[in-house]
């Protein structure tokens, strides 16, 4: 099974490769799987390394949210 998490952009390097943040975490992920123009801010689902797609920052948030309590969750 793959999962995969949405990340908000906080840098982009050359066009190619963007700085990422998940649930405080930072993360470095390619762009070149992304059709579609994406700049600082804006939200795109991760998987091994790579940015498949860009989404809305409340479908962002609410996956975001559920991460959160997955994680909770295990500690218990």
């Amino acid at each position: 099974m793959c999962i995969a998490f949405p990340g908000k952009i906080l840098s982009i390097d050359e066009g190619r490769f963007a700085v990422i943040e998940i649930g405080g975490t930072r993360r470095e992920v390619c762009l070149d799987l992304i059709d579609e123009e994406v700049r600082p801010g804006d939200y795109v689902i991760c998987h091994a390394g790579f940015a498949m797609h860009r989404v809305d920052e409340e479908l962002a948030r609410e996956k975001l949210d559920l991460l959160k309590e997955i994680i909770e969750h295990e500690a218990y």
